[in-house]
């Protein structure tokens, strides 16, 4: 993506850089096999399915392989799989890694002009000739003809692009290519541009897109909107990253966002606007690439929070480029971040990770695994198009300690090779855990508390890491945490002691930081009894004492197995002692009147194993759970904790030591001193305008009265229709790629009566072919959604008076004499009590009765939340086509599976 001139430019450059010319060599290298031999462009789109791609006996994901399209080979047993679905997830990577070898090539051509890479180049671009022939449908998240998700298209397409756009600046594009290339980029820019995911970290790349097609075209209005338009480039880097410099998604989706961004920020300065020229973005740059440095693990991979990979080094090449890139750019700017150059030294100087799979970067595919330190001669042909030719000469040293990370609220506590964080910010979008007030702690190498991450999106244990009790954060009466956000209440430092304290509703939790142990306290207040536990998922096996023995206990989760109570054989408090590597140990005192228990659950994702771990449980509603956790390789020099009135005591080989909350937050009694931990800090209020001009308007219907309940028979036989309620508007669709066809295409009338015994519907849908889904089909193993979805049917919604819940009912038709296939979403719902369907000559008739738990207490003139929602699956597909919603539509029909926000339920009046 450089012009003619900086071409020239960066020609010299490599030939005064010994780094420039080292990548040079790699790359040429790397290049030999995409020069000897043109690569395969799939010929099917991408789909996503739950067993495509995966190893079916160990759950992992088979190795990509850019030179085997029909064999498929496990990294775990070496076996070899083929069929349709392992080729077209192999077609997901191998479509981005064409276009990423199109760029390489691309590269060495424009700055070589060797006539092999050139020829390649042209060959690589025009074999996408038939682009518009791929089809848009059956998409998981976003219109795409390559993919099935549109972010995907958008990082193909930068890729195409910086390849056509190098040829072209060298002089180097035949005028075929440049054909392909025109129709290429005007498709792809009306699918990317149709789909905005406004904040997103998906919409930086997006945005790069965009901005490509329109350096491409030299489109000014197509630049001006990628780049300063809602949820352009500027706004995503003056929002999306927060003011510590993180993402608001967290660490994982900081780097993909980041990258993203900076890729976008490339073409917007080949469009003309440099963003770095205003200090204030620049600024926002430099935390940018700042903050994973700050909330890194001990050893250089980041903490798995929210949707990430576990255990995953920021040593990455994919990483490593985006501190080269962004700090070449920095270094001429105001902001020179000098420490973050000593701080991508010691990257470098960390064992040697083996290149993962990524979207955006799949430059390793095929090759072997690296057996020495990476270097700069590593990475790719971006970087040697913009990276500085050499690291500084002199740079101040890198050195992270305690710091609290503002915009995520997530405090670090750091002292020597101990990492101990509190999560008490944000939830984090949809990608956010229900994990607030979290404890994570490494030290001595070891990831004592380890946040596990997420594993595969379309695996069912989906469910278990993005659960409360996968976490080591509290829950309270055997449900995971509501959607919500926390607060950081203290964070403060005085000499070798830390601490801070975040406070999510009634639960707090404390956590300070000595130079000899970790204290955490998590307190109850409230005015109800309430049932807590604290989960412990400790690293290694594990010892307790006081000896005892385990007896058969019960636990709401489903991922949990075996569920075991403690009962020691002594009454005296119980230790835990996890035992890492290399003889390190990490001992937990546990101070608490309540019960240990033991369960099994995933561990690790992708590990196919169930680890043990723990959880501290209590009853009531004042409540305070204490553990004292200590690592090292010698002696543990904690003997013992106790209460002592409004105290903890802990007991060390130093002496006692004695802590005690106090207004101004805490304060640790020690043999020589007396230290004062405060750091108050006050939350920022969200902003709330005083007038709302966006708050939708709410649906009304009304549901009739009837003494004898209808047939239920699949027509109207006994339904009062007087008050019906219609589906037939624009505005009421949600699309997956095609817009509303119009009523006569597809639209419903639906009927609401009611008795005593329970909520009557009957549903007339408008649609020229029935698609009803056979129940003795096979799982069609797409993701964790419901089969029931992709058929023809509906999903009903109701929040009755009397419950906190909302009850919801999935319905689909099936292929068998008229019944129906039920499933519950929601609520104690149960099945429909009786119902039919009947095709009719513009389409079908649905009825059923349903009867919620609480519907017993409802009475006439009440009114209830209420949803209808008819789902629309057309030929020729695997996804269903959209949906009609009662309540208002609009947007998409994406992601959302069988669930509905509450607060879209329009209003039934019991009539």
């Amino acid at each position: 993506m450089l012009s003619v001139e900086e071409l020239t430019v960066r020609r010299e450059a490599i030939a005064g850089s010994p780094d420039l010319q080292g990548l040079l060599r790699r790359l040429e290298e790397r290049a030999l096999p995409v020069l000897q031999r043109m690569p395969s462009i799939p010929s099917m789109k991408a789909t996503l399915t739950a067993d495509g791609g995966v190893c079916p006996e160990h759950g992992i994901r088979l190795e990509f392989d850019p030179w085997s399209p029909r064999e498929h080979r496990c990294p775990a047993c070496g076996r070899a799989f083929t069929g349709d679905r392992h080729d077209s997830a192999w077609a997901h990577y191998q479509h981005l890694w064409v276009s990423e070898r199109a760029a390489h090539v691309a590269t060495l051509a424009a700055l070589s002009g060797e006539p092999d890479a050139i020829k390649r180049a042209n060959a690589l671009l025009q074999g996408y000739e038939r682009y518009q022939e791929y089809p848009n449908r059956d998409n998981v998240l976003g219109p795409s003809r390559l993919f099935f998700s549109t972010y995907l298209e958008s990082i193909w397409t930068t890729n195409y692009l910086a390849a056509a756009t190098l040829l072209r600046e060298a002089g180097a594009l035949d005028d075929r290519t440049s054909e392909v290339v025109n129709q290429v980029a005007d498709e792809a820019a009306n699918l990317i541009g149709e789909f905005n995911e406004s904040l997103s970290n998906r919409q930086t790349w997006h945005n790069a897109a965009l901005a490509a097609v329109a350096v491409w075209f030299e489109d000014e209005e197509l630049a001006t909107r990628a780049i300063e338009g809602p949820g352009g480039v500027l706004v995503h880097l003056l929002q999306g990253f927060g003011p510590d410099g993180m993402w608001f998604e967290g660490d994982n989706y900081h780097l993909f966002a980041l990258r993203g961004q900076l890729v976008a920020m490339g073409w917007a300065r080949q469009a003309g606007v440099d963003v770095l020229a205003d200090p204030r973005l620049a600024g926002r740059l430099a935390a940018a690439l700042r903050a994973p440095a700050l909330t890194a693990l001990p050893d250089f991979t980041f903490p798995a929070r929210k949707d990430s990979r576990f255990g995953v080094s920021l040593a990455q090449p994919m990483y490593l480029e985006l501190w080269e890139i962004g700090l070449a750019r920095l270094d001429t700017t105001a902001h020179r971040p000098g420490e973050l150059w000593n701080w991508l030294e010691r990257l470098y100087q960390s064992p040697s990770q083996p290149a993962q799979t990524f979207d955006s970067y799949l430059h390793e595919a095929g090759e072997p695994a690296l057996q020495r330190l990476r270097t700069r001669a590593d990475l790719s042909w971006w970087s040697l198009l913009e990276m500085a030719p050499s690291f500084p000469a002199e740079t101040p040293a890198w050195a992270a300690g305690s710091v609290f990370l503002e915009g995520q609220g997530l405090a670090l506590l750091r002292s020597g090779n101990r990492y101990v964080a509190l999560e008490c910010g944000s939830y984090g979008g949809g990608h956010g855990h229900p994990d607030r007030l979290n404890l994570l702690l490494h030290a001595d190498g070891e990831y004592w508390l380890p946040d596990l991450g997420t594993g595969s999106y379309v695996s069912p244990d989906l469910f278990w890491y993005r659960s409360t009790l996968a976490h080591n954060a509290p829950r309270l009466d055997g449900v995971s945490q509501p959607v919500g956000d926390a607060v950081c209440e203290h964070f403060g430092e005085s000499g070798s002691w830390a601490w801070a304290r975040g406070r999510y509703g009634e639960l707090t939790r404390s956590v300070i930081a000595g130079p000899r142990y970790v204290l955490d306290v998590v307190e109850l207040s409230g005015g109800e009894d309430h049932l807590l536990e604290l989960p412990l998922h400790l690293a290694g096996p594990v010892e307790i004492k006081p000896p005892g023995s385990w007896v058969p206990d019960q636990l709401r989760e489903d991922f949990a197995q075996a569920p075991e109570r403690f009962v020691p054989a002594a009454d005296e408090p119980v230790v835990l002692r996890s035992c890492g590597r290399e003889g390190v140990t990490l001992t937990v005192h546990l101070l608490h009147e309540g019960e240990l228990i033991r369960a099994r659950a995933p561990g690790v994702p992708g590990s196919q194993s169930l680890d043990p771990f723990y959880i501290l449980r209590a009853r009531g509603r004042n409540l305070r759970l204490v553990t004292v956790l200590e690592s090292g390789r010698g002696a543990p020099t904690v003997g013992r904790i106790r209460q002592a009135e409004n105290a903890i005591e802990v007991e060390t080989s130093a002496g006692v030591e004695r802590h005690v909350s106090v207004v101004e937050g805490w304060e640790v009694r020690t043999p020589e001193q007396i230290v004062r931990l405060g750091g108050a800090r006050r939350p920022e209020q969200a902003f709330e305008p005083i007038v709302r001009t966006d708050r939708p308007l709410v649906a009304r219907a009304v549901a009739v009265h009837v003494i004898d309940p209808p047939a239920l028979d699949g027509t109207l036989a006994g339904f009062d229709t007087s008050e019906p309620l219609d589906l037939d508007h624009e505005d009421q669709y949600r699309r997956s790629e095609e817009p509303y066809a119009g009523p006569e295409e597809f639209s419903a009338r639906a009927y609401l009566n009611w008795s005593d015994e329970g909520l009557y519907l009957a549903a007339e849908v408008v649609k020229s072919e029935i698609l009803p889904r056979d129940p003795a089909a096979p799982p069609l193993r797409l993701d964790n959604e419901p089969d029931e979805i992709h058929a023809d049917g509906l999903q009903l919604y109701l929040k009755l008076p009397a419950d906190e819940v909302v009850h919801a009912l999935l319905i689909a038709l099936s292929s068998r004499n008229g019944d129906l296939i039920t499933r519950p979403v929601s609520g104690p719902m149960g099945a429909a009590l009786q119902g039919r369907w009947r095709a009719t000559e513009t389409g079908y008739v649905l009825t059923a009765g349903i009867a919620p738990a609480s519907w017993a207490s409802v009475r006439q003139g009440e009114e209830i939340g209420f949803d209808l929602l008819i789902n629309q699956m057309l030929p020729g597909r695997v996804r269903r086509a959209g949906q009609l919603v009662w309540s208002g539509g609009g947007g998409w029909v994406w992601l959302r599976g069988d669930r509905h926000d509450p607060e879209r339920l329009g209003t039934l009046e019991l009539r």
